[in-house]
């Protein structure tokens, strides 16, 4: 086995233990909540710093390409998206709730496993470059929906100033260039919280996985998984061959594009009162068909 294959198949196990835990009972789905805060807050925030207070940012110029690849990608399926719904009359709350699944990708919880399985450390680095994108994208939508729906401006910065993500960009950057030592103790610590994050992350969207919402969205969930899981990475391949990206680069980006929908588009549709279940329903089946695309598109990289 080569080393997609090996990555994609311990994805698919650990998702696989999740579902399974749920339908014995062991777990159930009101365990997704507090695991996602235990990665959000804690074992994610470790796992970026880590990566990058080790990191060479000397390769800071060429990294810094990839944010941009990922927005210019998540833009324009975001306006033909656009364009085709308008052109088949759906209404505004559903639109915009299948809009949000198009946008934004999974570049951290499923990104980071793929990408750290395939090409380690430095693999890891440039998902979470891909992923700086997806908060900007974040950012972006909540003002939209903010002038949209009604809400503040405010609450819209204050959720992304917050994002404890960003924070560990931001600290990791910040630490690794003044070269500021934080001791073997706690690197250590937040080494082994880091570790934890792939586990619990994949055991969380084991425990999401509902097929209930195939008959409920069916139309919705089709169209979501074509510009998600076909178009984005499409458009993503289009750019980094324009722009001459090679090597690992150009492999991240693709790949971080081909990503599905990410769990900050329920995040906006709750906030903003769209339909939440469409979202939901319209994130776990893409997730699931994106075990089947993702190793596709890896392929042919």
């Amino acid at each position: 086995m080569n080393a997609i294959e090996i990555t994609i198949l311990s994805i698919i196990l650990m998702i696989g233990l999740g579902y399974f835990l749920k339908r014995i009972d062991f777990l159930s789905e009101n365990d997704i909540d507090p695991l996602n805060k235990i990665v959000m807050y804690i074992l994610l925030p470790c796992m970026i710093f880590s990566a990058i207070l080790s990191a060479d940012l000397s390769l800071l110029p060429k990294l810094g390409i990839l944010p941009f690849v990922i927005l210019a990608s998540s833009g324009v399926t975001g306006i033909i998206s656009f364009i085709i719904l308008k052109k088949l009359n759906v209404d505004d709350i559903k639109l915009w709730s299948v809009l949000v699944t198009v946008m934004i990708a999974n570049t951290a919880f499923m990104g980071y496993p793929v990408n750290i399985g395939i090409y380690g450390h430095d693999g890891l680095l440039r998902a979470i470059f891909c992923d700086i994108a997806t908060m900007c994208i974040f950012l972006i939508l909540s003002f939209i929906l903010v002038l949209k729906f009604g809400g503040t401006a405010k609450a819209a910065v204050r959720k992304i100033a917050l994002f404890p993500p960003l924070w560990a960009i931001v600290l990791g950057l910040g630490f690794n260039l003044l070269n500021i030592p934080i001791g073997p103790v706690l690197e250590n610590t937040v080494n082994y919280l880091g570790q934890g994050t792939i586990p619990l992350i994949m055991l969380s969207l084991g425990l999401s996985i509902n097929f209930e919402g195939i008959s409920r969205s069916n139309s919705m969930i089709a169209f979501t998984s074509v510009m998600k899981l076909a178009i984005f990475p499409l458009i993503a391949f289009l750019i980094v061959s324009f722009i001459g990206l090679v090597d690992l680069q150009y492999n991240v980006a693709i790949i971080e594009a081909a990503m599905p929908s990410g769990m900050l588009s329920l995040l906006l549709s709750i906030t903003y009162k769209l339909d939440y279940e469409l979202t939901s329903d319209c994130i776990l089946i893409n997730t699931v068909i994106s075990l089947i695309t993702l190793p596709v598109i890896m392929m042919l990289l």
